[in-house]
Formats: structure tokens, sequence, C-alpha cells
């Protein structure tokens, strides 16, 4: 075993697994709220200093866990996103209570499902070994699907199996496209733990079987493009931001669907470096094309606030998709930025509507008017929120999105003009559901709310920022990410 694993207390690598699983048993042992909360977000903290520990400090890969330039800008990423959501669960979570709609009896159950929720997502972002990412990504699976349905209703349990079915047969298409890989490799690296080890894979995959390297990547795209919610894969994840509670929301939209997406971006650099394999990405492009456009026109459909914001969700991770699809260092680049940039905000977005919908006591948008006027900070949180996901300047999805489609533009005109369309599409779905929640008259409850504002501009002046000035070693650390991808 790594020795990451054998001593976390001296290695950061395995702190960052070890104090989530730590806290994921003594919160599920401590009674009462408060308490509880504070501890969830002081453990997630630690796990966020742990995380940049890896930056000054790479141990040696060892056979089940591994740092390298790829995976450590997601689990910064994850890790961030997840200190600052729990901060927001916080008071989320403290309303719940207060009105009733959450029983006491399952505080317990909900803190210690998100800490093995951090642990699954760092193991499967961490992981040497394609088996063992293969399981992180099925306990995440299955944690979210537990959180999912905690609410206890009849839409909230059926969110919940509709997200376990749809989840299952997504995770069991990954697995038999891990056995394929399995099985290439064999011949060449011999039976055992060394045919799934990803180092040793990525240095030997020129000599493995292309056939079967190009059904198990057709396999896993369709298994994990499941988990990352793209079309017409996706019909587990509206349902299951609209029913569960918007800290899970924030954690899938902002997290697990990127866990997702690293698992196919290593399995895309595998069949790179095989010279006869079929290059991945016109399935990767495809696909990320089909989602963004799809999701754009639902957009005009919902009437659920968070149903409209997961649909951003598909939208979005499409173009990611697409980007990486794509390839080259500046669309690899750009898709970097861009799922930073879009985990930020939409979980900046999330903690808006989560607050917004406990004010009004409703998720429905025909019931939700005149935001700016009866809340303020929520409101104009929630305008900055969506105009930074459409891609306005001068936010940084502005500028992502404008490199994704510049080098599309360079590569393949035909493409970025559907590119831009689909934009445009989803652009103009937001801007008439911002004007319709934001402003006019003031309906339903004016009353405030016990609001986290923190999390919510502290994502949305980052996004900000990184729109304005990218400091030189986050650009150049990209940029080796970027030309790591291929």
């Amino acid at each position: 075993m790594s020795p990451a694993v054998l001593n976390p207390a001296l290695d950061p690598l395995g702190a960052v697994l070890a104090i989530p699983a730590v806290g994921a048993v003594v919160l599920a042992l401590l009674p009462g709220y408060w308490l509880s909360a504070r501890l969830n977000v002081l453990i997630s903290f630690a796990t966020l200093v742990a995380a940049l520990s890896l930056l000054i400090e790479r141990p040696a890969p060892g056979t089940f866990l591994f740092v390298d330039d790829l995976n450590v800008v997601f689990v910064v990423l994850t890790t961030f996103v997840a200190f600052t959501t729990s901060a927001f669960s916080a008071s989320y979570i403290g309303h719940e209570l207060e009105i009733g709609r959450l029983a006491p009896r399952y505080l317990r159950f909900y803190h210690a499902m998100y800490q093995t929720l951090m642990f699954a997502m760092n193991l499967g972002l961490l992981a040497n070994n394609i088996g063992l990412m293969w399981v992180a990504v099925e306990l995440a699976t299955l944690t979210t699907v537990l959180m999912v349905g905690i609410y206890r209703t009849h839409e909230a349990i059926e969110a919940a199996w509709k997200y376990f079915i749809l989840g299952s047969v997504g995770i069991a298409l990954a697995l038999f496209g891990t056995i394929l890989v399995y099985m290439a490799a064999r011949p060449v690296l011999g039976e055992g733990q060394d045919a799934m080890v990803w180092t040793t894979l990525i240095k030997r995959s020129n000599g493995f079987s292309a056939e079967l390297l190009n059904v198990a990547f057709v396999f896993l795209m369709l298994g994990y493009g499941t988990k990352v919610g793209l079309a017409p894969l996706h019909a587990w994840l509206p349902d299951a931001h609209a029913e569960g509670p918007t800290p899970i929301s924030a954690v899938l939209s902002g997290l697990l669907l990127n866990v997702a997406l690293y698992a196919l971006l290593r399995f895309k650099m595998l069949l790179a470096g095989n010279s006869a394999a079929v290059a991945p990405g016109s399935l990767m492009v495809t696909m990320g094309l089909v989602s963004l456009i799809f999701a754009g026109f639902m957009l005009y459909r919902r009437r659920d606030i968070k149903r409209m914001f997961a649909y951003s969700s598909i939208e979005h991770m499409g173009l990611i998709t697409f980007a990486f699809g794509m390839g080259g260092p500046l669309a690899n680049f750009a898709g970097l930025l861009h799922m930073s940039m879009h985990s930020l905000t939409k979980s900046a977005i999330f903690f808006a509507v989560g607050h917004i919908a406990q004010a009004k006591g409703t998720q429905r948008m025909a019931a939700i008017r005149g935001l700016t006027e009866s809340h303020p900070l929520l409101g104009w949180g929630l305008v900055l929120g969506v105009v930074a996901i459409a891609g306005l300047p001068p936010l940084g999805i502005f500028m992502s999105e404008f490199l994704i489609v510049s080098s599309t533009f360079a590569r393949a005109p035909l493409l970025a003009i559907l590119l831009m369309a689909g934009l445009l599409i989803a652009f103009g779905a937001l801007l008439l559901r911002l004007t319709e929640v934001a402003f006019g008259e003031p309906t339903g409850s004016t009353a405030p709310v016990k609001a986290s504002y923190v999390p919510l501009f502290a994502h949305l002046g980052l996004v900000l920022a990184a729109g304005v000035y990218l400091p030189g070693p986050l650009v150049v650390w990209f940029q080796t990410v970027a030309r790591l991808l291929g």
C-alpha cells in the first residue's frame, strides 16, 4: 500500500483523504446541530489546507495514490468549494431545521455523508489505479443518492431512485470500459494490479491493443458521461438538483461532475498515447456540443429555479467537454479555466438560490419576483451570478468562453458557429428568467432570511478577479496541465 495511506499524519496526500474520512466518523457520533455544523466547516477547511500543501510538497507516486499537475488542479478546486459550501450549509440547514423541513434525526447522517462525499471525490482524483478510481466514483454516487433523498418527501425519494438507477447504469458501463482497458494492457504489463496503475499505463500505452482501447473509450464515455450530465444521459441531474438540499446541488454542479470529467480526461490521455487508437476527441466534441445546444433550449421551459440552473450545468459541462475534445494547448487551457470558473460561479448561484427559496418559501419562479427590492443582497448576488454564468465581461467565464470559441474558429469554423449558436440560445433564456425573478414588483414574502453571504460573494469576487487579471503562476500552471492533456 502507498506510504501516504500508511502514514497520513506525515504526508499531505494521505491527509487529504484521512481528514474527511475521520471527520465522517466523528460527525456520525456527534449529537446536536451547531456543534456538528461548525465541526463540518473546520474539517473541510483542514482538508483544503492539506490540499494546498500538495502544491508545495508532492509525494512520489505510489501503487494506489499519486499527485501530478492535472489532478492537483481538481483537488484544490474541490476542497475549496467544499469548504465554502460547508459554510453555506451551516446557515442553510439551520433554517431547514427551524421550519421543520428537515427532521433533526437526519442531521448526523447529513454531516457524516457530506464528509464521506468529500473523501470519495478526493480519492477518485488521487487514485493511481483505474479500479480504485471507479470504486471512488461509485462511492460518491451512492453518497449523493442518499443525500438527495434526505427530505424523505415523495418527490425527493423519487429523484433519489432515479439518480440511483441511471447512475448505476452509467457506472456499470464505466466498469465494463475499465475492464476492457485492463484487458488491453494485460498482454504488455502482465496480470495483476500493474496493469491497472495509471503511471504505468500511460508510459506503456502505445503497445496496448488499439481495438480494445477504442471500444473501451466508448463505454467509458457513456458511463462517466452519465455522471458528467451529458445529454442524452442527463435525466437524473435536474431532479437531483431540484429535490435535494441546496448545498448538495452546489456540490453536484460544482464538484462531482468535474470528478467524472477528470476520469474521462485520464482515459483520453491513455488513448492519445497509442498511435493506432482512434482519437477520442471527436466523440467528446459531439456529445459536448449536443449537450450545450439541448440544454440551451431546455432552459426556456423550466419553471423551477433550481431545475433551471441544473440545465445550465448540463450546458456548461457540455462546453467544457467540447473544449477538451478539441484538444491542443489553447483549448485545453480554456477548458481548465472554464471548469474552474463554472465551479465557482454555479456553486455561488446555488448559494443565492438556496436562501431565496427559503425566503420565498418556494422554488417556482412564477412566485419569485422583485428580488432586488425584497432581498437586495440575495437579489443582486443572483444577478451577478447569472451575468457571470451567461458569459458577459468582465467576469472569468467570458474569458474562458472567448478562448474556447476563438480556438475553435481557427480550426473548425463550422463547429464554432454551432457553438456560438448554443451559447446565444442559453444566454437568451438566462436573461429572460433573470429579468423575471430579479426585477419588478416584489411578490411573496419580504421577510429577511438568515443567510451566509460570505461564500456567495467570495466566489463571485474570485470570478470577477479572474476576468480582470489572471496571476502569472496560475497561467503557467494551467499551461503546463494543458500540454499534459495533449
